[in-house]
Protein backbone atom coordinates (compact mmCIF):
# COMPACT_ATOMS: atom_id res chain seq x y z
CA UNK A 1 0.00 0.00 0.00
CA UNK A 2 1.69 3.48 -0.95
CA UNK A 3 1.93 6.29 1.50
CA UNK A 4 -0.17 9.26 -0.24
CA UNK A 5 1.04 12.86 0.32
CA UNK A 6 -2.73 13.55 1.46
CA UNK A 7 -6.21 11.97 1.32
CA UNK A 8 -7.00 13.35 -1.70
CA UNK A 9 -4.60 10.74 -3.01
CA UNK A 10 -6.61 7.81 -1.26
CA UNK A 11 -9.61 8.96 -3.75
CA UNK A 12 -10.74 6.16 -5.61
CA UNK A 13 -9.61 2.47 -5.96
CA UNK A 14 -12.48 1.03 -4.43
CA UNK A 15 -13.75 -2.75 -3.65
CA UNK A 16 -15.66 -4.27 -5.81
CA UNK A 17 -17.85 -7.26 -4.00
CA UNK A 18 -20.03 -10.21 -5.08
CA UNK A 19 -23.39 -10.56 -4.02
CA UNK A 20 -23.71 -13.90 -1.95
CA UNK A 21 -27.07 -13.95 0.02
CA UNK A 22 -29.42 -11.15 -1.58
CA UNK A 23 -29.13 -12.76 -5.18
CA UNK A 24 -29.52 -16.48 -5.46
CA UNK A 25 -27.27 -19.08 -6.98
CA UNK A 26 -29.56 -19.18 -9.82
CA UNK A 27 -30.25 -15.36 -10.37
CA UNK A 28 -27.49 -13.21 -12.38
CA UNK A 29 -24.06 -12.69 -10.83
CA UNK A 30 -24.11 -9.08 -9.17
CA UNK A 31 -21.40 -7.46 -8.58
CA UNK A 32 -21.79 -4.55 -6.25
CA UNK A 33 -18.55 -1.39 -6.75
CA UNK A 34 -18.39 -0.49 -3.14
CA UNK A 35 -18.24 3.49 -3.31
CA UNK A 36 -18.83 4.23 0.09
CA UNK A 37 -15.35 3.58 0.68
CA UNK A 38 -14.07 6.49 -0.62
CA UNK A 39 -12.53 8.87 1.57
CA UNK A 40 -15.23 10.90 1.57
CA UNK A 41 -17.85 7.88 2.12
CA UNK A 42 -19.32 9.03 -0.95
CA UNK A 43 -18.78 8.45 -5.09
CA UNK A 44 -18.94 12.09 -5.00
CA UNK A 45 -15.26 12.51 -4.04
CA UNK A 46 -14.44 11.08 -7.41
CA UNK A 47 -16.32 14.31 -9.30
CA UNK A 48 -15.40 17.07 -6.35
CA UNK A 49 -11.46 16.05 -7.34
CA UNK A 50 -12.13 16.01 -10.35
CA UNK A 51 -13.84 19.47 -10.86
CA UNK A 52 -12.17 21.39 -8.41
CA UNK A 53 -8.65 19.81 -9.39
CA UNK A 54 -9.36 21.24 -12.88
CA UNK A 55 -10.89 24.99 -11.80
CA UNK A 56 -7.60 25.30 -9.28
CA UNK A 57 -5.23 24.79 -12.44
CA UNK A 58 -7.48 26.82 -14.55
CA UNK A 59 -7.08 29.93 -12.12
CA UNK A 60 -11.06 29.67 -11.38
CA UNK A 61 -10.51 29.15 -7.88
CA UNK A 62 -7.48 31.65 -6.13
CA UNK A 63 -6.04 31.61 -2.86
CA UNK A 64 -8.44 32.57 0.13
CA UNK A 65 -11.57 32.35 -2.46
CA UNK A 66 -14.88 30.73 -1.30
CA UNK A 67 -16.85 27.06 -2.90
CA UNK A 68 -20.46 27.14 -3.20
CA UNK A 69 -22.55 24.61 -4.26
CA UNK A 70 -26.16 23.24 -3.95
CA UNK A 71 -26.22 19.67 -2.51
CA UNK A 72 -28.11 16.43 -1.02
CA UNK A 73 -25.04 16.29 0.98
CA UNK A 74 -22.45 13.65 -0.54
CA UNK A 75 -20.75 15.83 -2.94
CA UNK A 76 -20.77 18.38 0.20
CA UNK A 77 -18.38 16.18 1.24
CA UNK A 78 -16.18 15.79 -1.17
CA UNK A 79 -15.87 19.29 -1.86
CA UNK A 80 -15.28 20.38 1.79
CA UNK A 81 -12.73 16.88 2.14
CA UNK A 82 -11.09 18.87 -1.01
CA UNK A 83 -11.33 22.33 0.49
CA UNK A 84 -9.64 21.21 3.83
CA UNK A 85 -6.52 20.02 2.38
CA UNK A 86 -6.22 23.05 0.38
CA UNK A 87 -7.46 25.90 2.94
CA UNK A 88 -10.90 26.70 0.83
CA UNK A 89 -13.67 27.97 2.61
CA UNK A 90 -17.08 26.15 2.07
CA UNK A 91 -20.83 27.20 1.61
CA UNK A 92 -23.42 24.65 1.15
CA UNK A 93 -27.52 24.66 0.09
CA UNK A 94 -29.18 21.55 1.27
CA UNK A 95 -33.13 20.60 1.45
CA UNK A 96 -34.27 20.29 4.98
CA UNK A 97 -35.27 16.71 4.29
CA UNK A 98 -31.49 15.75 4.89
CA UNK A 99 -29.91 13.81 7.76
CA UNK A 100 -28.89 15.48 10.34
CA UNK A 101 -25.63 13.71 10.02
CA UNK A 102 -24.55 14.89 6.70
CA UNK A 103 -25.36 18.52 7.98
CA UNK A 104 -23.12 17.99 11.05
CA UNK A 105 -20.40 16.04 8.82
CA UNK A 106 -20.32 18.87 6.40
CA UNK A 107 -19.70 21.46 9.71
CA UNK A 108 -17.54 18.83 11.22
CA UNK A 109 -15.17 20.06 7.90
CA UNK A 110 -15.34 23.43 8.90
CA UNK A 111 -18.07 24.27 6.00
CA UNK A 112 -21.35 26.50 6.33
CA UNK A 113 -24.56 25.17 6.18
CA UNK A 114 -27.72 26.79 4.76
CA UNK A 115 -30.81 24.58 4.66
CA UNK A 116 -33.53 25.55 2.46
CA UNK A 117 -37.57 24.02 2.02
CA UNK A 118 -37.74 20.94 -0.05
CA UNK A 119 -41.21 20.92 -1.34
CA UNK A 120 -40.66 23.49 -3.59
CA UNK A 121 -40.36 23.74 -7.13
CA UNK A 122 -36.49 24.47 -8.74
CA UNK A 123 -36.86 27.51 -9.81
CA UNK A 124 -38.65 28.70 -6.70
CA UNK A 125 -35.99 31.25 -5.00
CA UNK A 126 -36.34 29.46 -1.15
CA UNK A 127 -34.77 26.22 -3.69
CA UNK A 128 -31.33 25.00 -2.64
CA UNK A 129 -30.64 25.52 -6.28
CA UNK A 130 -31.72 29.46 -6.54
CA UNK A 131 -30.26 29.88 -3.12
CA UNK A 132 -26.88 28.45 -3.91
CA UNK A 133 -27.08 30.84 -7.52
CA UNK A 134 -27.64 33.64 -5.25
CA UNK A 135 -24.65 33.14 -2.64
CA UNK A 136 -22.50 32.70 -5.68
CA UNK A 137 -23.50 35.97 -6.78
CA UNK A 138 -23.28 37.84 -3.79
CA UNK A 139 -19.91 36.43 -3.05
CA UNK A 140 -16.94 38.21 -5.10
CA UNK A 141 -14.64 35.77 -7.06
CA UNK A 142 -16.02 32.28 -5.51
CA UNK A 143 -16.48 29.57 -7.40
CA UNK A 144 -19.84 26.70 -7.87
CA UNK A 145 -19.38 23.66 -9.27
CA UNK A 146 -22.82 23.48 -10.77
CA UNK A 147 -22.61 19.63 -10.31
CA UNK A 148 -26.13 19.59 -11.81
CA UNK A 149 -25.30 21.21 -15.14
CA UNK A 150 -21.38 20.59 -15.36
CA UNK A 151 -20.31 18.45 -18.11
CA UNK A 152 -17.10 18.49 -16.28
CA UNK A 153 -19.34 15.63 -13.76
CA UNK A 154 -19.96 13.51 -16.73
CA UNK A 155 -16.30 13.49 -17.83
CA UNK A 156 -14.96 13.08 -14.19
CA UNK A 157 -16.97 9.92 -14.37
CA UNK A 158 -15.77 8.90 -17.88
CA UNK A 159 -12.37 9.55 -17.18
CA UNK A 160 -11.88 7.77 -13.69
CA UNK A 161 -14.87 5.79 -12.79
CA UNK A 162 -16.10 3.72 -16.31
CA UNK A 163 -11.85 2.66 -16.57
CA UNK A 164 -11.56 1.42 -12.79
CA UNK A 165 -14.69 -0.56 -12.86
CA UNK A 166 -13.72 -2.39 -16.05
CA UNK A 167 -10.30 -3.23 -14.97
CA UNK A 168 -12.25 -3.90 -12.13
CA UNK A 169 -14.11 -6.68 -13.97
CA UNK A 170 -11.26 -7.61 -16.26
CA UNK A 171 -9.28 -8.44 -13.36
CA UNK A 172 -12.27 -10.67 -11.47
CA UNK A 173 -12.50 -12.17 -15.47
CA UNK A 174 -16.00 -11.85 -16.23
CA UNK A 175 -17.47 -9.34 -18.62
CA UNK A 176 -20.51 -7.43 -17.21
CA UNK A 177 -23.90 -7.59 -18.77
CA UNK A 178 -25.84 -4.73 -17.33
CA UNK A 179 -24.79 -1.36 -15.62
CA UNK A 180 -26.97 -0.65 -12.66
CA UNK A 181 -26.59 3.05 -11.23
CA UNK A 182 -29.44 5.95 -9.73
CA UNK A 183 -30.11 8.65 -11.45
CA UNK A 184 -29.30 12.11 -9.41
CA UNK A 185 -26.95 14.49 -11.25
CA UNK A 186 -26.72 12.13 -13.71
CA UNK A 187 -22.52 12.12 -13.53
CA UNK A 188 -22.17 8.54 -12.61
CA UNK A 189 -24.21 7.18 -15.31
CA UNK A 190 -23.35 9.14 -18.00
CA UNK A 191 -19.85 9.00 -17.78
CA UNK A 192 -19.08 5.72 -16.38
CA UNK A 193 -22.00 4.52 -18.36
CA UNK A 194 -20.63 5.60 -21.57
CA UNK A 195 -17.33 3.97 -20.68
CA UNK A 196 -18.51 0.84 -20.35
CA UNK A 197 -20.41 0.81 -23.49
CA UNK A 198 -17.90 1.62 -25.34
CA UNK A 199 -15.55 -1.32 -23.89
CA UNK A 200 -18.08 -3.84 -23.86
CA UNK A 201 -20.51 -2.76 -26.89
CA UNK A 202 -23.43 -5.56 -25.68
CA UNK A 203 -24.06 -3.77 -22.06
CA UNK A 204 -26.93 -2.23 -21.23
CA UNK A 205 -27.54 0.29 -18.60
CA UNK A 206 -30.50 0.67 -16.60
CA UNK A 207 -31.15 4.16 -14.47
CA UNK A 208 -32.80 3.98 -11.14
CA UNK A 209 -35.32 6.74 -10.79
CA UNK A 210 -36.79 7.13 -7.15
CA UNK A 211 -41.15 7.74 -7.30
CA UNK A 212 -42.08 11.04 -7.30
CA UNK A 213 -39.21 12.04 -9.22
CA UNK A 214 -39.17 13.26 -13.25
CA UNK A 215 -36.71 11.38 -14.92
CA UNK A 216 -38.37 7.95 -15.98
CA UNK A 217 -41.45 9.34 -17.14
CA UNK A 218 -39.31 11.71 -19.43
CA UNK A 219 -37.07 8.81 -20.34
CA UNK A 220 -40.35 6.63 -21.53
CA UNK A 221 -42.47 9.91 -22.52
CA UNK A 222 -40.37 12.52 -23.35
CA UNK A 223 -42.88 14.72 -21.29
CA UNK A 224 -42.21 16.04 -17.63
CA UNK A 225 -44.53 15.18 -14.31
CA UNK A 226 -45.54 17.14 -11.88
CA UNK A 227 -42.81 15.73 -9.34
CA UNK A 228 -43.47 15.20 -5.52
CA UNK A 229 -41.64 14.62 -2.47
CA UNK A 230 -39.90 11.21 -1.44
CA UNK A 231 -37.52 10.33 0.98
CA UNK A 232 -34.68 8.61 -0.49
CA UNK A 233 -31.48 11.05 -0.54
CA UNK A 234 -29.00 11.45 -3.53
CA UNK A 235 -30.94 10.31 -6.56
CA UNK A 236 -34.19 11.39 -8.41
CA UNK A 237 -34.30 15.02 -9.17
CA UNK A 238 -37.84 17.46 -10.04
CA UNK A 239 -36.00 18.87 -13.09
CA UNK A 240 -33.65 17.82 -16.17
CA UNK A 241 -29.76 18.10 -15.59
CA UNK A 242 -27.26 18.81 -18.02
CA UNK A 243 -25.17 16.12 -15.99
CA UNK A 244 -27.86 13.50 -17.29
CA UNK A 245 -26.87 12.18 -21.11
CA UNK A 246 -30.00 10.01 -21.56
CA UNK A 247 -28.54 8.98 -24.69
CA UNK A 248 -26.08 6.53 -22.95
CA UNK A 249 -29.20 4.53 -21.25
CA UNK A 250 -30.72 1.78 -22.54
CA UNK A 251 -33.66 1.90 -19.73
CA UNK A 252 -34.75 3.23 -16.60
CA UNK A 253 -36.55 1.90 -13.84
CA UNK A 254 -38.75 3.05 -10.87
CA UNK A 255 -38.40 2.00 -6.90
CA UNK A 256 -40.26 3.74 -4.29
CA UNK A 257 -39.01 4.39 -0.57
CA UNK A 258 -39.92 1.39 1.43
CA UNK A 259 -38.14 -1.22 -1.49
CA UNK A 260 -35.02 0.97 -0.99
CA UNK A 261 -34.51 1.33 2.69
CA UNK A 262 -35.73 -1.91 3.34
CA UNK A 263 -33.09 -3.38 0.57
CA UNK A 264 -30.82 -0.98 2.50
CA UNK A 265 -30.86 -2.33 5.68
CA UNK A 266 -30.35 -5.83 4.04
CA UNK A 267 -27.24 -5.27 2.70
CA UNK A 268 -26.16 -4.64 5.94
CA UNK A 269 -27.16 -7.57 7.87
CA UNK A 270 -26.80 -10.15 4.87
CA UNK A 271 -24.05 -8.61 2.87
CA UNK A 272 -22.00 -6.54 5.59
CA UNK A 273 -22.64 -3.66 3.52
CA UNK A 274 -23.04 -0.94 5.04
CA UNK A 275 -24.65 1.46 2.47
CA UNK A 276 -27.00 4.48 2.11
CA UNK A 277 -30.47 4.62 0.73
CA UNK A 278 -29.84 5.36 -2.81
CA UNK A 279 -27.53 2.24 -2.47
CA UNK A 280 -30.83 0.28 -1.41
CA UNK A 281 -32.92 1.51 -4.69
CA UNK A 282 -29.95 0.17 -7.12
CA UNK A 283 -29.68 -3.09 -5.35
CA UNK A 284 -33.40 -3.23 -5.58
CA UNK A 285 -33.46 -3.17 -9.38
CA UNK A 286 -29.90 -4.93 -9.78
CA UNK A 287 -31.29 -7.85 -7.55
CA UNK A 288 -34.41 -7.68 -10.04
CA UNK A 289 -32.49 -8.09 -13.17
CA UNK A 290 -30.77 -10.78 -11.43
CA UNK A 291 -33.92 -12.65 -11.28
CA UNK A 292 -34.86 -12.25 -14.63
CA UNK A 293 -31.74 -12.93 -16.29
CA UNK A 294 -30.61 -15.97 -14.41
CA UNK A 295 -27.65 -17.74 -13.82
CA UNK A 296 -24.46 -17.34 -16.55
CA UNK A 297 -25.45 -12.57 -16.85
CA UNK A 298 -23.57 -10.59 -14.92
CA UNK A 299 -24.73 -7.23 -13.55
CA UNK A 300 -22.78 -4.77 -11.86
CA UNK A 301 -23.90 -2.14 -9.69
CA UNK A 302 -23.05 1.28 -8.15
CA UNK A 303 -23.37 1.59 -4.20
CA UNK A 304 -22.54 5.48 -4.08
CA UNK A 305 -22.92 6.25 0.13
CA UNK A 306 -22.45 5.21 3.36
CA UNK A 307 -24.85 4.34 6.13
CA UNK A 308 -23.18 5.97 8.77
CA UNK A 309 -25.24 9.28 7.32
CA UNK A 310 -28.54 8.16 8.20
CA UNK A 311 -28.16 6.49 11.33
CA UNK A 312 -30.87 8.70 12.50
CA UNK A 313 -33.28 7.64 9.31
CA UNK A 314 -34.07 4.14 8.02
CA UNK A 315 -31.30 2.60 10.39
CA UNK A 316 -33.52 3.23 13.22
CA UNK A 317 -36.66 0.87 13.33
CA UNK A 318 -38.74 3.62 15.11
CA UNK A 319 -38.03 6.12 12.06
CA UNK A 320 -38.99 3.11 9.81
CA UNK A 321 -42.13 2.48 11.84
CA UNK A 322 -43.28 6.08 11.86
CA UNK A 323 -42.73 6.59 8.45
CA UNK A 324 -45.23 3.13 8.02
CA UNK A 325 -41.97 1.53 5.98
CA UNK A 326 -41.71 -1.09 8.87
CA UNK A 327 -44.02 -2.94 10.60
CA UNK A 328 -44.27 -2.96 14.12
CA UNK A 329 -43.72 -6.74 14.88
CA UNK A 330 -41.00 -6.75 12.51
CA UNK A 331 -38.99 -4.98 15.34
CA UNK A 332 -38.31 -8.73 16.47
CA UNK A 333 -35.65 -8.91 13.63
CA UNK A 334 -35.48 -11.50 11.01
CA UNK A 335 -34.82 -14.96 10.39
CA UNK A 336 -31.12 -14.12 9.66
CA UNK A 337 -31.03 -12.74 13.46
CA UNK A 338 -32.48 -15.58 14.74
CA UNK A 339 -29.84 -18.08 13.34
CA UNK A 340 -27.28 -15.60 13.73
CA UNK A 341 -23.71 -16.76 12.69
CA UNK A 342 -24.89 -20.24 13.31
CA UNK A 343 -25.75 -23.03 10.85
CA UNK A 344 -26.78 -26.14 12.48
CA UNK A 345 -26.49 -29.24 10.50
CA UNK A 346 -29.83 -30.25 8.38
CA UNK A 347 -30.80 -33.68 8.76
CA UNK A 348 -32.64 -34.55 5.43
CA UNK A 349 -34.18 -38.06 3.75
CA UNK A 350 -34.90 -38.83 0.39
CA UNK A 351 -37.98 -40.23 -1.33
CA UNK A 352 -36.53 -42.85 -1.83
CA UNK A 353 -35.37 -43.65 1.98
CA UNK A 354 -36.90 -46.34 4.04
CA UNK A 355 -38.71 -45.80 6.93
CA UNK A 356 -36.53 -47.70 9.07
CA UNK A 357 -33.90 -45.02 7.90
CA UNK A 358 -35.74 -42.09 9.09
CA UNK A 359 -36.63 -43.57 12.62
CA UNK A 360 -32.67 -44.19 12.79
CA UNK A 361 -32.17 -40.47 12.18
CA UNK A 362 -34.56 -39.12 14.35
CA UNK A 363 -33.35 -41.53 17.30
CA UNK A 364 -29.40 -40.55 16.84
CA UNK A 365 -30.37 -36.99 16.28
CA UNK A 366 -33.39 -36.21 18.64
CA UNK A 367 -35.27 -34.80 15.96
CA UNK A 368 -38.79 -35.39 15.51
CA UNK A 369 -38.89 -34.30 11.80
CA UNK A 370 -36.77 -34.71 8.75
CA UNK A 371 -37.11 -32.27 5.64
CA UNK A 372 -37.55 -35.01 1.94
CA UNK A 373 -35.36 -33.23 -0.64
CA UNK A 374 -34.82 -34.26 -4.27
CA UNK A 375 -31.88 -35.31 -5.48
CA UNK A 376 -29.85 -33.92 -7.33
CA UNK A 377 -29.59 -31.18 -5.56
CA UNK A 378 -30.23 -29.94 -2.32
CA UNK A 379 -34.18 -28.67 -3.05
CA UNK A 380 -36.82 -29.05 -0.20
CA UNK A 381 -40.01 -30.97 -1.57
CA UNK A 382 -41.51 -32.55 1.75
CA UNK A 383 -41.74 -32.59 5.53
CA UNK A 384 -41.29 -36.36 7.56
CA UNK A 385 -42.92 -36.21 10.77
CA UNK A 386 -42.44 -38.66 13.32
CA UNK A 387 -46.16 -38.16 14.60
CA UNK A 388 -47.17 -39.53 10.96
CA UNK A 389 -45.04 -42.29 10.84
CA UNK A 390 -45.84 -43.60 13.66
CA UNK A 391 -49.67 -43.83 13.21
CA UNK A 392 -48.92 -45.09 10.02
CA UNK A 393 -46.99 -47.59 11.12
CA UNK A 394 -49.91 -48.54 14.45
CA UNK A 395 -52.46 -48.45 11.12
CA UNK A 396 -50.06 -51.32 9.42
CA UNK A 397 -49.51 -48.53 6.35
CA UNK A 398 -46.27 -48.86 6.77
CA UNK A 399 -43.38 -51.39 7.50
CA UNK A 400 -39.93 -50.13 8.63
CA UNK A 401 -38.78 -51.14 5.24
CA UNK A 402 -40.76 -49.10 3.14
CA UNK A 403 -40.44 -46.28 1.62
CA UNK A 404 -41.22 -42.82 3.39
CA UNK A 405 -42.94 -41.13 0.36
CA UNK A 406 -46.51 -42.53 1.59
CA UNK A 407 -46.03 -40.46 4.49
CA UNK A 408 -44.70 -37.41 4.13
CA UNK A 409 -46.08 -34.02 3.86
CA UNK A 410 -46.23 -31.09 1.90
CA UNK A 411 -44.28 -28.37 3.29
CA UNK A 412 -46.41 -26.19 5.87
CA UNK A 413 -43.88 -22.99 6.47
CA UNK A 414 -41.06 -22.15 3.89
CA UNK A 415 -39.22 -19.15 5.16
CA UNK A 416 -35.85 -16.72 4.11
CA UNK A 417 -33.54 -15.22 6.03
CA UNK A 418 -35.21 -12.11 5.62
CA UNK A 419 -38.34 -13.17 7.08
CA UNK A 420 -39.54 -11.21 9.99
CA UNK A 421 -39.50 -13.28 13.08
CA UNK A 422 -42.96 -12.53 13.54
CA UNK A 423 -43.77 -14.38 10.54
CA UNK A 424 -43.34 -17.82 12.38
CA UNK A 425 -45.76 -17.60 14.45
CA UNK A 426 -48.22 -17.81 11.82
CA UNK A 427 -46.28 -20.50 10.04
CA UNK A 428 -46.29 -22.67 13.83
CA UNK A 429 -49.66 -22.53 14.00
CA UNK A 430 -49.85 -25.17 11.18
CA UNK A 431 -46.54 -26.93 11.53
CA UNK A 432 -43.55 -27.34 14.17
CA UNK A 433 -40.83 -26.59 11.69
CA UNK A 434 -40.71 -24.00 8.91
CA UNK A 435 -37.78 -24.56 6.14
CA UNK A 436 -35.16 -22.18 5.55
CA UNK A 437 -34.16 -21.68 1.64
CA UNK A 438 -32.31 -19.46 -0.25
CA UNK A 439 -33.00 -19.54 -3.77
CA UNK A 440 -34.22 -23.12 -4.19
CA UNK A 441 -31.39 -24.49 -1.65
CA UNK A 442 -32.45 -25.98 1.80
CA UNK A 443 -30.29 -23.94 4.16
CA UNK A 444 -31.53 -24.37 7.85
CA UNK A 445 -34.68 -25.40 9.75
CA UNK A 446 -36.47 -23.29 11.76
CA UNK A 447 -38.11 -25.46 15.00
CA UNK A 448 -40.66 -23.56 18.12
CA UNK A 449 -38.06 -24.18 20.36
CA UNK A 450 -35.36 -22.44 18.64
CA UNK A 451 -37.80 -19.44 18.61
CA UNK A 452 -38.57 -19.85 22.42
CA UNK A 453 -35.07 -20.30 23.32
CA UNK A 454 -34.63 -17.01 21.18
CA UNK A 455 -37.12 -14.96 22.28
CA UNK A 456 -35.64 -15.71 25.96
CA UNK A 457 -32.22 -14.77 25.34
CA UNK A 458 -33.35 -11.21 23.62
CA UNK A 459 -35.83 -10.83 27.32
CA UNK A 460 -32.91 -11.94 29.53
CA UNK A 461 -31.02 -8.96 27.67
CA UNK A 462 -33.13 -6.07 28.08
Amino acid sequence: MPVFQNILQAIGRTPMVRINRIAGPEDAAVYAKCEFMNPGGAIKDRMALYILDKAEREGKIKPGGTIVENTSGNTGMGVALWAAVKGYRCVFTMPDKMSSEKVNALKAFGAEVVVTPTNVPAEDPRSYYETAKRIHRELPGSFMLNQYHNKDNIEAHYRLTGPELADDCEKAGFRPDFFVAGLGTGGTMSGAGKYLKERYPQLRNIGVDPEGSVYLDYFKTGKMIQPHVYKVEGIGEDMLCGALDLSVLDDVRRVDDKESFVMARRLAREEGLFVGGSCGSAMHIAVELAKELGKGKNVLVIMPDSGSRYISKFYSDEWMKDNGFLDPSDRLGTVADLLGGKRPPVYTVKTTDRARDAVTQMKEHGISQLPVIEQPGNRPIAMLHEVDLLQALLEGRLKMDDSISGVMKPIAGIVTLRTPVSRLKELFSNDHVAIVKEGDQLTAIVTKIDLIEWLGTRMAVR
